[in-house]
Protein backbone atom coordinates (compact mmCIF):
# COMPACT_ATOMS: atom_id res chain seq x y z
CA UNK A 1 0.00 0.00 0.00
CA UNK A 2 1.36 3.38 -0.80
CA UNK A 3 1.87 6.36 1.11
CA UNK A 4 -0.81 7.68 -1.31
CA UNK A 5 -3.41 5.29 -0.52
CA UNK A 6 -2.88 4.85 2.69
CA UNK A 7 -4.25 8.51 3.07
CA UNK A 8 -7.16 8.14 1.13
CA UNK A 9 -8.35 5.23 3.83
CA UNK A 10 -7.75 7.28 6.85
CA UNK A 11 -9.76 10.14 5.56
CA UNK A 12 -12.87 7.80 5.00
CA UNK A 13 -12.33 5.07 7.55
CA UNK A 14 -14.40 2.28 7.86
CA UNK A 15 -17.59 2.86 10.22
CA UNK A 16 -18.08 1.37 13.26
CA UNK A 17 -20.76 -1.21 13.31
CA UNK A 18 -22.38 0.86 11.04
CA UNK A 19 -22.72 3.40 14.23
CA UNK A 20 -22.21 6.92 11.63
CA UNK A 21 -20.69 8.05 8.94
CA UNK A 22 -17.59 10.43 8.72
CA UNK A 23 -18.30 13.63 6.21
CA UNK A 24 -15.02 13.94 5.42
CA UNK A 25 -14.06 14.19 2.09
CA UNK A 26 -11.07 12.10 0.28
CA UNK A 27 -8.23 14.04 -0.31
CA UNK A 28 -4.72 13.43 -1.96
CA UNK A 29 -2.00 12.50 0.07
CA UNK A 30 -1.24 12.12 3.99
CA UNK A 31 0.11 16.02 4.40
CA UNK A 32 -3.13 17.29 2.63
CA UNK A 33 -5.33 15.31 5.46
CA UNK A 34 -3.66 16.67 8.35
CA UNK A 35 -3.60 20.31 7.07
CA UNK A 36 -7.77 19.54 6.48
CA UNK A 37 -7.74 18.00 10.29
CA UNK A 38 -5.97 21.05 11.62
CA UNK A 39 -8.71 23.25 9.74
CA UNK A 40 -11.22 21.48 11.59
CA UNK A 41 -13.38 23.66 14.50
CA UNK A 42 -12.89 22.49 18.27
CA UNK A 43 -16.09 21.90 20.50
CA UNK A 44 -16.51 24.08 23.85
CA UNK A 45 -17.90 21.65 26.99
CA UNK A 46 -21.27 23.29 26.27
CA UNK A 47 -21.81 22.09 23.11
CA UNK A 48 -19.43 18.49 23.14
CA UNK A 49 -22.30 17.74 26.07
CA UNK A 50 -24.95 18.50 23.96
CA UNK A 51 -23.51 16.79 21.21
CA UNK A 52 -23.05 14.20 23.37
CA UNK A 53 -26.81 13.60 25.64
CA UNK A 54 -27.68 13.88 21.49
CA UNK A 55 -25.95 10.90 20.32
CA UNK A 56 -26.89 8.72 23.43
CA UNK A 57 -30.42 9.76 24.05
CA UNK A 58 -31.70 10.24 20.31
CA UNK A 59 -28.96 8.10 18.23
CA UNK A 60 -28.09 11.27 16.52
CA UNK A 61 -25.32 10.07 13.80
CA UNK A 62 -24.62 13.51 12.42
CA UNK A 63 -23.85 14.68 16.74
CA UNK A 64 -21.82 11.82 16.72
CA UNK A 65 -20.12 12.64 13.54
CA UNK A 66 -19.38 16.13 14.78
CA UNK A 67 -17.70 14.68 18.02
CA UNK A 68 -14.99 12.55 15.69
CA UNK A 69 -14.76 15.14 13.27
CA UNK A 70 -13.29 17.68 16.20
CA UNK A 71 -11.30 15.12 18.08
CA UNK A 72 -9.51 13.99 14.67
CA UNK A 73 -6.58 16.37 15.29
CA UNK A 74 -6.08 14.39 18.66
CA UNK A 75 -5.59 11.04 16.91
CA UNK A 76 -2.77 12.90 14.01
CA UNK A 77 -1.10 14.05 17.48
CA UNK A 78 -0.81 10.59 18.99
CA UNK A 79 -0.52 9.09 16.53
CA UNK A 80 2.45 10.78 15.59
CA UNK A 81 4.00 9.53 18.92
CA UNK A 82 4.40 5.88 17.63
CA UNK A 83 6.50 6.57 14.43
CA UNK A 84 9.63 5.12 15.82
CA UNK A 85 7.78 1.59 15.64
CA UNK A 86 8.64 1.94 12.01
CA UNK A 87 4.70 1.84 10.71
CA UNK A 88 3.39 4.04 8.29
CA UNK A 89 2.09 7.09 10.00
CA UNK A 90 -1.13 7.06 7.89
CA UNK A 91 -2.06 3.59 9.16
CA UNK A 92 -1.61 4.62 12.56
CA UNK A 93 -3.51 7.49 11.90
CA UNK A 94 -6.06 5.15 10.59
CA UNK A 95 -5.96 2.81 13.81
CA UNK A 96 -6.38 5.51 15.74
CA UNK A 97 -9.44 7.22 14.44
CA UNK A 98 -11.12 3.59 14.66
CA UNK A 99 -9.96 4.19 18.68
CA UNK A 100 -12.06 7.27 18.19
CA UNK A 101 -15.32 6.15 17.13
CA UNK A 102 -15.48 3.54 19.63
CA UNK A 103 -15.02 6.12 22.29
CA UNK A 104 -17.31 8.39 20.94
CA UNK A 105 -19.50 5.60 20.73
CA UNK A 106 -19.22 4.79 24.35
CA UNK A 107 -18.98 8.51 25.54
CA UNK A 108 -21.36 9.09 28.60
CA UNK A 109 -20.82 13.07 29.75
CA UNK A 110 -22.59 12.63 32.87
CA UNK A 111 -19.09 11.06 34.18
CA UNK A 112 -18.08 14.65 34.19
CA UNK A 113 -15.12 14.26 32.31
CA UNK A 114 -14.13 15.97 28.62
CA UNK A 115 -14.09 13.71 25.85
CA UNK A 116 -10.58 14.47 24.88
CA UNK A 117 -9.48 12.82 28.25
CA UNK A 118 -11.68 9.45 27.77
CA UNK A 119 -10.96 9.36 24.18
CA UNK A 120 -7.07 9.36 24.68
CA UNK A 121 -7.09 5.81 26.40
CA UNK A 122 -9.55 4.37 23.30
CA UNK A 123 -7.36 5.97 20.37
CA UNK A 124 -3.85 4.54 22.00
CA UNK A 125 -5.81 0.96 22.88
CA UNK A 126 -6.35 0.80 19.04
CA UNK A 127 -2.79 2.11 18.02
CA UNK A 128 -1.42 -0.45 20.54
CA UNK A 129 -2.72 -3.07 19.41
CA UNK A 130 -1.85 -2.47 16.12
CA UNK A 131 1.96 -2.23 16.40
CA UNK A 132 1.50 -5.56 18.56
CA UNK A 133 0.02 -7.58 15.16
CA UNK A 134 2.76 -5.99 12.97
CA UNK A 135 5.98 -4.93 14.83
CA UNK A 136 7.38 -8.51 14.56
CA UNK A 137 6.66 -8.65 10.43
CA UNK A 138 7.60 -5.09 9.70
CA UNK A 139 10.62 -4.93 11.68
CA UNK A 140 12.23 -8.31 10.32
CA UNK A 141 12.68 -6.78 6.69
CA UNK A 142 12.41 -2.89 6.67
CA UNK A 143 15.53 -1.57 5.21
CA UNK A 144 16.55 -3.29 1.54
CA UNK A 145 19.68 -5.66 3.30
CA UNK A 146 17.47 -6.37 5.48
CA UNK A 147 15.14 -7.96 2.67
CA UNK A 148 18.25 -9.27 0.59
CA UNK A 149 18.81 -11.25 4.52
CA UNK A 150 15.54 -11.97 4.82
CA UNK A 151 14.77 -13.87 1.35
CA UNK A 152 18.24 -15.33 0.81
CA UNK A 153 19.55 -16.18 4.65
CA UNK A 154 17.60 -19.54 4.59
CA UNK A 155 18.42 -20.81 1.48
CA UNK A 156 22.32 -20.21 1.79
CA UNK A 157 22.23 -21.54 5.38
CA UNK A 158 23.34 -24.70 6.02
CA UNK A 159 21.86 -27.48 8.58
CA UNK A 160 19.25 -26.70 11.69
CA UNK A 161 21.85 -25.15 14.29
CA UNK A 162 23.35 -21.89 14.83
CA UNK A 163 25.83 -20.23 12.39
CA UNK A 164 29.46 -20.29 13.22
CA UNK A 165 31.71 -17.78 12.73
CA UNK A 166 32.89 -18.71 9.16
CA UNK A 167 29.19 -18.93 7.85
CA UNK A 168 28.28 -15.63 9.46
CA UNK A 169 31.38 -13.86 7.82
CA UNK A 170 31.03 -15.46 4.02
CA UNK A 171 26.99 -14.79 4.20
CA UNK A 172 28.06 -11.33 4.97
CA UNK A 173 30.14 -10.72 1.92
CA UNK A 174 28.08 -12.98 -0.20
CA UNK A 175 25.18 -10.78 0.25
CA UNK A 176 27.34 -7.42 0.87
CA UNK A 177 25.70 -6.92 4.22
CA UNK A 178 27.63 -6.50 8.30
CA UNK A 179 28.10 -9.18 10.12
CA UNK A 180 26.07 -7.59 12.78
CA UNK A 181 23.08 -7.65 10.16
CA UNK A 182 23.15 -11.36 9.24
CA UNK A 183 23.42 -12.13 13.29
CA UNK A 184 20.01 -10.30 14.48
CA UNK A 185 18.36 -11.67 11.11
CA UNK A 186 19.08 -15.23 12.07
CA UNK A 187 18.52 -14.39 15.63
CA UNK A 188 15.09 -13.03 14.58
CA UNK A 189 14.15 -15.16 12.10
CA UNK A 190 14.77 -18.22 14.74
CA UNK A 191 12.86 -16.82 17.53
CA UNK A 192 8.91 -17.90 18.78
CA UNK A 193 6.88 -15.00 19.13
CA UNK A 194 5.58 -14.61 22.44
CA UNK A 195 1.58 -15.12 23.01
CA UNK A 196 0.37 -11.44 24.40
CA UNK A 197 -2.54 -13.42 26.19
CA UNK A 198 -1.73 -16.08 28.66
CA UNK A 199 -2.02 -20.04 28.07
CA UNK A 200 -4.00 -22.08 30.02
CA UNK A 201 -1.72 -25.64 31.41
CA UNK A 202 -2.71 -27.31 34.05
CA UNK A 203 -5.32 -25.79 34.77
CA UNK A 204 -3.57 -22.05 35.64
CA UNK A 205 -2.73 -19.97 32.96
CA UNK A 206 1.09 -19.19 32.74
CA UNK A 207 2.61 -15.56 32.83
CA UNK A 208 2.29 -13.55 29.40
CA UNK A 209 3.01 -10.00 28.71
CA UNK A 210 -0.53 -8.78 28.79
CA UNK A 211 0.38 -8.96 32.34
CA UNK A 212 2.69 -6.36 32.59
CA UNK A 213 1.94 -4.64 29.40
CA UNK A 214 -1.73 -3.76 29.96
CA UNK A 215 -2.17 -0.26 33.08
CA UNK A 216 -6.00 -0.96 34.12
CA UNK A 217 -4.84 2.37 36.40
CA UNK A 218 -5.39 4.83 33.10
CA UNK A 219 -8.58 3.03 32.30
CA UNK A 220 -11.30 5.77 31.58
CA UNK A 221 -13.95 4.04 33.99
CA UNK A 222 -11.35 2.81 36.63
CA UNK A 223 -10.22 6.61 36.33
CA UNK A 224 -14.15 6.99 37.06
CA UNK A 225 -14.66 4.79 39.74
CA UNK A 226 -11.66 6.19 41.14
CA UNK A 227 -12.81 9.39 41.46
CA UNK A 228 -15.96 8.04 43.06
CA UNK A 229 -14.39 6.01 45.53
CA UNK A 230 -12.86 9.14 46.67
CA UNK A 231 -15.52 11.72 46.95
CA UNK A 232 -17.56 9.02 48.60
CA UNK A 233 -14.70 8.77 51.24
CA UNK A 234 -14.01 12.40 51.43
CA UNK A 235 -17.29 15.20 50.84
CA UNK A 236 -19.52 11.82 51.15
CA UNK A 237 -18.79 10.69 54.43
CA UNK A 238 -18.41 14.04 55.92
CA UNK A 239 -21.97 14.82 54.49
CA UNK A 240 -22.64 11.49 56.32
CA UNK A 241 -21.86 12.37 59.53
CA UNK A 242 -22.80 16.20 59.66
CA UNK A 243 -26.30 14.42 59.54
CA UNK A 244 -25.99 13.07 63.13
CA UNK A 245 -26.45 14.23 66.62
CA UNK A 246 -23.33 14.56 68.23
CA UNK A 247 -23.40 11.71 70.68
CA UNK A 248 -23.95 9.25 67.45
CA UNK A 249 -21.17 11.00 65.53
CA UNK A 250 -18.74 10.44 68.32
CA UNK A 251 -19.18 6.74 68.35
CA UNK A 252 -19.46 6.32 65.06
CA UNK A 253 -15.56 8.21 65.02
CA UNK A 254 -14.45 6.28 67.63
CA UNK A 255 -15.73 2.68 66.76
CA UNK A 256 -15.06 3.00 63.12
CA UNK A 257 -12.65 6.17 62.77
CA UNK A 258 -10.34 6.44 64.95
CA UNK A 259 -6.76 4.48 64.88
CA UNK A 260 -4.55 4.10 68.25
CA UNK A 261 -1.32 4.98 68.33
CA UNK A 262 0.23 1.19 68.02
CA UNK A 263 -2.58 0.55 64.84
CA UNK A 264 -5.09 -0.87 66.04
CA UNK A 265 -8.81 -0.23 65.76
CA UNK A 266 -11.44 1.76 67.16
CA UNK A 267 -13.05 1.35 70.66
CA UNK A 268 -15.17 -1.70 71.40
CA UNK A 269 -18.69 -1.58 72.55
CA UNK A 270 -17.71 -2.27 76.09
CA UNK A 271 -15.30 0.57 76.03
CA UNK A 272 -17.81 2.80 75.13
CA UNK A 273 -20.34 1.62 77.50
CA UNK A 274 -17.78 2.60 80.05
CA UNK A 275 -17.49 6.31 78.36
CA UNK A 276 -21.14 7.09 77.65
CA UNK A 277 -22.24 5.44 81.42
CA UNK A 278 -24.72 2.59 79.32
CA UNK A 279 -24.73 -0.38 78.54
CA UNK A 280 -22.75 -2.20 75.90
CA UNK A 281 -26.57 -2.84 74.03
CA UNK A 282 -27.44 0.72 74.46
CA UNK A 283 -24.01 1.74 72.27
CA UNK A 284 -24.67 -0.90 69.80
CA UNK A 285 -28.40 0.07 69.52
CA UNK A 286 -27.03 4.42 68.56
CA UNK A 287 -24.16 2.60 66.14
CA UNK A 288 -27.24 1.03 63.86
CA UNK A 289 -29.28 4.07 63.67
CA UNK A 290 -26.41 6.29 63.01
CA UNK A 291 -25.18 3.84 60.26
CA UNK A 292 -28.93 3.37 58.68
CA UNK A 293 -28.58 7.22 58.71
CA UNK A 294 -25.30 7.61 57.11
CA UNK A 295 -25.95 5.00 54.57
CA UNK A 296 -29.15 7.19 53.43
CA UNK A 297 -27.13 10.15 53.36
CA UNK A 298 -24.13 8.66 51.18
CA UNK A 299 -26.79 6.95 48.70
CA UNK A 300 -26.31 10.53 46.65
CA UNK A 301 -22.51 10.17 46.60
CA UNK A 302 -23.09 6.67 44.94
Amino acid sequence: MTQTQSAAIVLRPAQLDGAFPLALPTLGNLDAYISAVNRLPMLSAEEEARLAHRWREQGDKDAAGKLVLSHLRLVVSTARQYLGYGLPHADLIQEGNIGLMKAVKRFDPAHGVRLVSYALHWIKAEIHEYILRNWRLVKVATTKAQRKLFFNLRSMKTGNGGMNDAQIADMAQALNVRREDVVEMESRMGGADVALDPTVEDGEESFAPIAYLADTATEPLAVLEARGRDRLQGEGLESALEQLDPRSRAIVEQRWLQVDDDGSGGKTLHELAAVYGVSAERIRQIEVAAMKKMRKSLAQFA
